[in-house]
């Protein structure tokens, strides 16, 4: 394992104590902090990781998510591995039986779970494009579907699901992660309303931290900003949302940039122009564009909205 992922995890409390979390992806990197930290809080784990590459490649070892597993035990954590792929209903479906199985219940799922097949838009290929949405979008939902009976019958339950700043705001080369990614904020705002009578709640967190699907050249001069955003950053919001303390916290998009915690806006309106005998392409021309130009986005990436050193 390296540095990054033998870092000591304090535990502050015992916010999750006897609750039994799922984590996909904890194998490494922000899974595996969010899935140390929870069982340091008192949680029961289900450590998920295929042992994929990047892409989505690889044999799927078992290694990375039985050595969390063993580190969480070796601190008097509780913990269980399971190594199915989040793509697959029947695999998503396991790491809930899992938990049921072996804790006797779910009280929480963060969908972590990703990979990355990064193409600029026109020379990306089908298969890049079907790969991401495929963990990212569908494994949230095989997920999600998969905790909501048990959720709905318990009265309970949250969900974390995991998007990203270059869905929120924008990057080049990434339009099938950025779409998954935006796809989750509207599946996680789905589930809050439908299962809020359940009491159960969904949130969406943007990681700022340095892992390996950062696809940074060493030369570049970001990257000593953002690893100095490590994966131990993230955890403490991700338990906390999927702890009681959240408990009257859904439907909501934060991100976490070092020791900064930002509460994201949600598209609403910001300008209306209205003409009483409706509307003609001219006219939309001659007077809406000149009413509504000073409030139109530029195109930012999410590096030039975040271009400051992380506090």
């Amino acid at each position: 394992m390296t540095t990054e992922e033998t870092t000591a995890i304090p535990g502050t409390g015992d916010s999750m104590a006897g609750r039994v979390i799922a984590v996909t992806g904890a194998g490494r990197g922000i899974g595996r902090a969010i899935a140390v930290l929870a069982a340091r809080e008192g949680a029961h784990v289900v450590v998920n990781d295929l042992g994929g590459s990047t892409d989505g490649g690889g044999d799927g070892a078992s290694q990375p998510a039985d050595e969390v597993v063993d580190e969480i035990t070796a601190f008097g954590g509780s913990a269980v591995a399971n190594h199915s792929s989040v793509a697959d209903p029947e695999g998503a479906r396991s790491i809930v039986v899992t938990a049921v199985d072996t804790f006797g219940r779910i009280d929480s799922v963060v969908n972590n779970a990703g990979i990355l097949r990064d193409r600029i838009f026109h020379k990306m290929e089908q298969e890049d494009w079907e790969k991401v949405l495929a963990v990212h979008l569908h494994g949230a939902w095989n997920t999600s579907r998969a905790a909501a009976p048990f959720f709905k019958e318990q009265g309970s339950g949250s969900f974390v699901h995991f998007v990203s700043m270059s869905a929120l705001v924008g990057n080049y080369g990434q339009a099938n992660y950025m779409a998954a990614k935006m796809g989750i904020v509207g599946l996680s705002k789905a589930i809050a309303l439908d299962m809020e009578r359940y009491g159960v709640r969904s949130n969406v967190v943007a990681p700022f931290a340095w892992s390996r699907l950062v696809q940074i050249p060493e030369d570049d001069p970001r990257v000593a900003r953002q690893k100095t955003m490590t994966p131990e950053t993230v955890a403490p919001l991700v338990v906390f949302l999927a702890s009681d303390l959240a408990r009257d916290v859904t439907g909501q998009i934060f991100a976490v940039r070092k020791n900064e915690v930002h509460l994201f806006s949600q598209p609403r309106p910001i300008r209306s122009v209205h003409r009483s005998e409706g509307w003609t392409p001219a006219t939309l021309a001659d007077h809406m564009l000149p009413s509504v130009a000073g409030s139109l986005y530029p195109l930012d990436r999410s590096g030039d909205l975040f271009a400051y050193d992380p506090v």
